[in-house]
């Protein structure tokens, strides 16, 4: 986690250095600095060892504790320690198979160690690590736009200036627009992430073996992917802001999807074996020979690949090369990690330095919704219409966020900069 820390975790907040100015003075006491560090710090294991069910509460928590000039940062880590938590499970999982079925029995209490029970007694192990952590390091900060501390009941220090929280209205605009972009950000992966195996057998003939293991060799790419991103996007979030990384992901992500878009005049292998008399799809009789000639049948025995001939417009819509696959899955992924780390960065400089956790909540709720919502919409679209129909209506919904992130551009600004506080 050491290599998480950015310059801005290096020394205490200072003001600006003018000499003779009040703005000079140190605005946290080092004590309280190493303190509110350590606590974020074991959020962001908290993060890699166990995500689910508390991303809203550990971004609550970020939100409250950093400064604004610490919360893109302090965010994008967190999203890197989710992604390296989700890279790391699956190869844990699978260096587990090396014990085997058999595995060892501790005779004493009657546990069975073997591929099935390991990888659980280590999540069970590493959850009460985590909780040990939490219990006897974590402590509470909360600090203002500016990083100074506010008055909490579990850290004392006489000398560290106190503030005030702020009066002001929350820019609900802003909040709903953040909240909106956020769900489209998260539907539009769930329904690339959803579609990617199904793609891959109708496209390039795959077994369901060999679009398993192709697909999570291409999701673990993308975790590799989004921890580079994430990174990165601390530095360029510094010179460009941001609303403008915001509005260059989806930029991203809209140029993926049209590239996913059916072109040319090859056609994908058809599947014959499960047509029958009642399901001939209605396609014109030299659709269907032509079909016919390029599409010899597989052999009985084996597994039928292709594309499935219930479908009507896998006799008509051109396929997808690999290459146009590969592209469009890295640009989706640069475009995803970008808008996933900017949005919640946003939405919480934007809600101020009052408590978030509820308004976090309905952030992780709307997120939730678009994984819900997402595999639903692909597995109707395209199995009725197809990719071009599918990925089509994806450009349309990017397009639509793209143009509202344009509309409200200028109100999505921190709630300090929004009255007065400080200076963008």
């Amino acid at each position: 986690m050491a290599s998480l820390r950015c310059q801005a975790e290096q020394e205490p907040l200072l003001g600006h250095r003018t000499p003779g100015s009040r703005e000079w003075d140190i605005i946290e006491t080092e004590e309280h600095y190493k303190s509110r560090w350590r606590s974020i710090r074991i959020l962001y294991l908290t993060m890699f060892l166990s995500s689910v069910g508390n991303i809203a509460v550990v971004r609550s928590y970020i939100a409250g504790a950093t400064s604004l000039q610490e919360r893109t940062s302090s965010m994008a880590n967190t999203s890197a320690c989710q992604a390296l938590g989700f890279i790391l499970g699956p190869v844990f999982q699978t260096c587990f198979a090396l014990i085997g079925e058999k595995g060892v029995t501790w005779e004493t209490i009657k546990l069975q160690i073997n591929m099935y029970t390991a990888p659980v007694l280590l999540g069970a192990f590493l959850g009460v690590l985590n909780i040990l952590l939490i219990l006897t390091i974590l402590r509470e900060h909360r600090v203002d736009d500016s990083g100074r501390q506010y008055k909490n009941i579990n850290f004392e220090e006489a000398s560290t200036e106190e503030v005030q929280v702020p009066q002001g209205n929350v820019d609900h605009l802003g909040v709903v627009t953040t909240n909106v972009l956020f769900f489209t950000t998260l539907f539009v992966f769930a329904v690339f992430e959803t579609n990617v195996t199904q793609l891959t057998m109708d496209m390039y003939a795959w077994t369901r073996e060999q679009a398993v293991l192709y697909g999570g060799i291409m999701l673990a790419a993308f975790g590799v992917e989004a921890v580079i991103v994430f990174s990165g996007i601390k530095l360029l979030s510094e010179k460009i802001g941001e609303r403008a990384l915001l509005l260059g992901g989806l930029v991203v992500v809209w140029v993926g999807f049209f590239i996913l878009l059916p072109w040319g005049n090859q056609f994908p292998k058809i599947q014959w074996e499960d047509l029958h008399n009642n399901s001939i799809p209605n396609t014109t009789f030299g659709e269907i020979i032509i079909t016919l000639w390029r599409s010899p049948r597989e052999d009985h025995g084996e597994e039928p690949t292709g594309c499935p001939a219930e479908q009507a417009w896998c006799l008509y819509t051109p396929m997808i090369h690999l290459a146009q696959f590969l592209t469009s899955a890295v640009l989706i992924g640069i475009g995803y990690a970008s808008c996933h780390t900017m949005s919640y960065s946003l939405y919480s400089k934007i809600l101020g330095p009052k408590p978030q956790g509820v308004y976090m909540g309905w952030l992780t709720a709307s997120g939730s919704a678009a994984r819900i919502l997402g595999p639903v919409f692909i597995s109707q679209v395209y199995t009725s219409w197809g990719p071009r129909w599918a990925f089509s209506l994806i450009c349309g919904i990017v397009m639509l966020a793209i143009i509202l992130l344009g509309v409200v551009y200028k109100r999505l600004i921190a709630f300090s900069v929004r009255h007065g506080r400080i200076q963008e």
